[in-house]
């Protein structure tokens, strides 16, 4: 067993319970009711009872029993530095196109840590292969009813995951998602497709064993993504990988359709979404915004640029006004896939008077890619492709580029260092509402 660290404070909400009682940033939770909470979620399932007995070590290292009456599932109002009191569960595998195995060497060693973690899968929907998880948390997940989980499928045929997972246990998984099925849980899946290995009929028998468990009041498999291999310059040259190209692409696309169109009259739901990358990669027209249903896969790339038009749209009718007093000139980096999509988003930006928005759609030095999404970008990139240059009053940097909660890139750099080295503000901003605000305001 893991040691469980206390929980360190890192935020006191305003006005909440927490903050009445007077905790501090720097306090920690060391046990609740006589209970010392591994995670995020024993500190959210402990918390929800109406008396709470806790033990809290202060900044100073002293320890204060405090007893708490409140409502039922009433939160305390308090923020931690991690979800994860105990060890993350590390990733046994050797999946070839890891991301983490292609990045470049040098950088901190919290960058090559390799997590197969489900309690961050349940927490943030980041994906998991399910092989690395021993027996208690197996029972753990069915206990706590934790639902939905994020899994990484890629193929289902036993040979074929192995083969992409270098590991054994690769080859439960259809039985692992039986598990799930019998228990009413569910996971959203995905597939990510490498040319050659699980492509073609390997994919459709994935996709035909996949929706096989999307039957019932509680689907098991919620949702499946489809997703292209990502390839860095940095990627072992030993590791039968090829990138796909814009044949691949469209002939990929097609077999997904007709797939989905299947499903669509059997399930009464597509099931299975392609991320947008393949449009982009093939130069085809995205999929209209109906086809993306309820958005099951946003966070995969799936329908996130058809939403974000739809968004901006919507906010910028409200928001944006006829002209603005102080002139403004900003410049707006994304990736170069988006380039064309965001074309009319521009143009309604620059049809307020005073305001003058320039996109700069980049690719990726740093990664060796000649067709980039907006959140692999680095500090780097901005650096390769902005020095020198004039960008106005400053730059409108979309946080997906930044680490999460943190203001640096994936390549380690800040944004502060990349702000001195371009000689102008950055303007680090999350979802339209904030880009639009920052453009007007």
């Amino acid at each position: 067993m893991s040691t469980i660290h206390p929980a360190k404070i890192t935020k006191v909400l305003p006005e909440s319970i927490a903050a009445e009682i007077g905790f501090e940033v720097g306090d920690a939770i060391v046990a609740i009711n006589g209970t010392k909470p591994r995670d995020l979620i024993d500190y959210q399932f402990l918390c929800a009872d109406e008396i709470l007995e806790l033990e809290v070590l202060d900044a100073a290292g002293k320890t204060h029993h405090i007893e708490i009456e409140k409502d039922y599932d009433e939160d305390l109002g308090l923020e931690f530095a991690t979800a994860l009191f105990d060890n993350l569960i590390q990733c046994n595998n050797r999946c070839p196109f890891c991301f983490i195995d292609q990045q470049p060497p040098g950088k901190r060693s919290s960058l090559y840590f390799k997590d197969d973690d489900y309690r961050l899968s349940f927490l943030y929907g980041s994906y998991l292969t399910l092989t690395n998880l021993p027996e208690r948390e197996w029972q753990r997940i069915e206990q706590m009813r934790l639902s939905p989980l994020y899994v990484s499928v890629h193929a289902t045929e036993p040979e074929v995951r192995i083969r992409l997972l270098k590991n054994h246990r690769a080859a439960q998984i259809l039985e692992q998602l039986k598990w799930f099925q019998e228990r009413r849980l569910q996971i959203h899946a995905q597939v990510v497709v490498c040319p050659g290995i699980n492509d073609g009929e390997h994919l459709e028998q994935t996709l035909r064993d996949l929706t096989f468990f999307h039957t019932g009041e509680i689907p098991a498999v919620a949702s499946v993504a489809v997703v292209p291999v990502g390839l860095t310059r940095f990627r072992p040259q030993e590791d039968e990988l090829v990138p796909v190209t814009r044949e691949k692409a469209k002939e990929v696309i097609s077999q997904v359709k007709l797939l989905s169109q299947e499903f669509r009259h059997k399930y009464g739901s597509s099931v299975a979404w392609l991320a947008d990358e393949w449009f982009l990669i093939a130069g085809e027209e995205l999929p209209s915004e109906a086809e993306y249903e309820e958005y099951p896969q946003i966070d995969n790339g799936v329908g996130s640029i058809r939403l974000f038009i739809k968004q901006f749209t919507s906010v910028a009718n409200k928001l944006l006004p006829p002209k603005i007093s102080l002139q403004k000139n900003l410049t707006w980096v994304v990736g170069n896939a988006v380039e064309n999509a965001f074309q009319p988003l521009v143009k309604q930006l620059n049809a307020v008077e005073g305001l003058e928005v320039k996109m700069r759609a980049l690719c990726s030095d740093y990664w060796g890619q000649n067709i980039s999404v907006t959140g692999l970008l680095t500090g780097h990139d901005l650096l390769f492709h902005l020095k020198g240059q004039d960008l106005g009053d400053g730059i409108l940097l979309p946080s997906v580029m930044l680490k999460h909660g943190e203001l640096i890139f994936l390549d380690d750099m800040s944004v502060e260092e990349v702000s001195r080295e371009l000689n102008t503000k950055i303007f680090p901003v999350t979802g339209v509402e904030d880009l639009i605000n920052t453009c007007i305001c």
